[in-house]
């Protein structure tokens, strides 16, 4: 059967771009490997994009394995499916991690079925169990109350799909080995085929990377309460983000949602205004270099994890920190 060994990330790209958790997970798997003493390898498939190797390489990437095909320039479940299970069987990676993207939660359930193997969803921590050398998936369970840690102990790969914003990039140049990937594909294979790419015109929120993030919860009192967050937000060069019941309530768009039902963020600073601290939500944003919170009851969960906290009305405080910047 051969040994497994070696940890897999798989490098998303869209247009000859990486999706920024591609070097999140190569930061994370590079820990593993190291503990492990495995390669990190990178899985990168598209059309004309070995280019891209070198910049995975910068990043802590041993071994990339490239696959370039007319028929992989979009993504398509069946295309991207039978040449990573092809890889999988052959190569045999010991852990194999995806990002939680709208693309990876689509793949990695579908390779893994392929391959007969485990699957643990959007986790947020991933580490070595010492005595079995198993991978430890830890991710939110009954509605991000609670933390689960699942390890998978019967088959291989161990697979991993890791929510975007929850893990440290960290920059490792190193000298790098192309793997050239047999891609056998024909048209019949796609079973979908995309007629047209239509561009949403709504702004685009970027909640992973901001440098600076101002949130609004249910503390607003209602949806036009974003008006002044939206205007705090513009005077700091900040993007705006949501409490899930802000988000629940109707009040603005889901994109804008911190918490483990939304987008977990490492802002230098993060402003909570009128928000409470529901579990779910300090999950996704505590680890923030600067936490600011803004709330009228003292006893709100987010001042544990703030590090400066204002008690008083989000009205009046806001205007007051604005007048100060002006």
């Amino acid at each position: 059967m051969g040994e497994y060994k070696d940890i897999w990330v798989f490098a998303e790209q869209r247009l000859g771009v990486i999706n920024p958790v591609a070097f999140e997970l190569l930061g994370e798997g590079g820990k593993l490997a190291k503990s492990l003493g495995f390669r990190l390898c990178a899985v990168l498939l598209g059309n004309a994009v070995e280019p891209l190797a070198e910049e995975l390489s910068n990043w802590g990437a041993e071994v990339i394995y490239l696959a370039q095909d007319n028929l992989l320039e979009n993504y398509s479940t069946d295309a991207y499916t039978k040449v990573i299970s092809h890889a999988v069987i052959k190569h045999k990676p010991d852990i194999f991690l995806f990002g939680a993207t709208h693309i990876g939660r689509d793949l990695a359930p579908r390779v893994a079925a392929r391959l007969n193997t485990g699957l643990t969803a959007d986790c947020t921590g991933l580490d070595i169990d010492l005595e079995t050398g198993l991978l430890r998936q830890t991710r939110p369970a009954f509605g991000g109350n609670l933390m689960a840690t699942i390890i998978c102990a019967e088959h291989k790969p161990q697979m991993s799909t890791v929510r975007p914003g929850v893990m440290q990039k960290t920059r490792s140049s190193c000298a790098f080995e192309t793997v050239k990937l047999d891609v056998t594909l024909y048209p019949k294979d796609i079973r979908t085929k995309i007629i047209e790419v239509v561009k949403s015109k709504k702004a685009q929120v970027n909640l992973s990377d901001a440098e600076i993030i101002v949130s609004g919860g249910r503390g607003l009192g209602a949806p036009e309460g974003f008006k002044l967050i939206r205007e705090f937000a513009d005077a700091l060069g900040a993007t705006v983000g949501a409490s899930r019941a802000a988000v629940d309530a109707g009040w603005i768009d889901h994109s804008h949602q911190v918490g483990q039902t939304g987008t977990s963020v490492k802002p230098r600073i993060y402003f909570a205004c009128g928000i409470s601290g529901a579990i779910q939500h300090l999950a996704g944003m505590q680890d923030s270099d600067v936490i600011i919170a803004i709330n009228k009851k003292p006893t709100a969960p987010i001042f544990n994890v703030a590090h400066y906290g204002i008690v008083g009305d989000l009205y009046e405080v806001i205007p007051l920190i604005m007048g100060e910047l002006a």
